[in-house]
């Protein structure tokens, strides 16, 4: 594959796909719940399979692991890693942190990542070896190694309810160490916002292979670091938790983990 060929047209299939969440923004919401907490809209739907009938447009031989349709697939050679809209409560109450994250993964890692959000008219993408950007403007990790002048971004898992002290308790220490934190809800564009220098750290338990495939090659394409929260333990798309920084502040938070 020719990666840097293939980007321009994924970038595009991806921005266009996202003219439903721009047409969707002030019509109502038909909402559904997957969980307590966890919810789905049609507009999900309505983009990823807008996306994936793009995406096998540009690549026809690779598979899809897909949040609303193929949640349960495996990860082959190669497969389109979808999350059609990270932050869907966010959308259910038009806040704009909204977000679709297309990765492409090939051989055992990442290798094409597109994290496009569409009502703040921004697209985040990288391919290996090639940097990350942000529409067309090469984006970089901050050189903060001052974590009392870090600002840290983070989230909670949909099983908020019974994690709670161990969330709160990581959030004291984290608070207490840091200039803030900042909570999106929506770990995609986290990750994009890190590598784009906006935040120094992001933490978070519970997220699924769409909601970091994208954004794990971001932050390593913009000079940052991607580990488990016990920075001995190298990241997969399957972790528990993840812990992203900008590389220099990666043991400190590692020891507020």
């Amino acid at each position: 594959m020719d990666l840097k060929k293939l980007l321009p047209q994924v970038r595009a299939a991806v921005i266009e796909s996202g003219a439903l969440i721009q047409e969707a923004w002030d019509k109502p919401r038909k909402v559904r719940y997957k969980g307590r907490i966890d919810l789905v809209t049609e507009t999900d739907v309505a983009v990823e399979n807008d996306v994936k009938a793009r995406l096998a447009k540009i690549l026809p031989e690779a598979s899809f692991l897909a949040e609303e349709s193929a949640a349960d697939a495996p990860l082959n050679d190669l497969t389109w890693v979808i999350d059609p809209i990270d932050g869907t409560t966010n959308f259910t109450h038009q806040v704009p942190f909204v977000c679709t994250s297309v990765g492409l993964w090939h051989k055992g890692r990442v290798v094409l990542g597109v994290i496009n959000a569409p009502i703040m008219n921004e697209c985040f993408y990288a391919v290996t070896g090639s940097g990350a950007w942000c529409n067309d403007k090469q984006i970089f990790v901050t050189k903060n190694d001052n974590l009392e002048q870090s600002l840290i971004a983070t989230g909670f898992p949909y099983t908020i309810a019974e994690d709670a002290d161990e969330i709160t308790d990581r959030l004291r220490r984290v608070l207490q160490g840091a200039q803030g934190i900042r909570r999106l809800g929506a770990a995609a564009l986290d990750l994009a916002y890190l590598a784009a220098g906006r935040f120094d750290a992001f933490y978070e338990k519970g997220l699924k292979p769409w909601d970091t495939a994208a954004g794990w090659l971001l932050v390593n394409e913009a000079g940052g670091w991607v580990t488990e929260y016990d920075a001995s333990n190298d990241f997969s798309l399957y972790s528990p938790n993840i812990l992203a920084s900008n590389t220099l502040l990666h043991a400190e938070m590692t020891k507020l983990m």
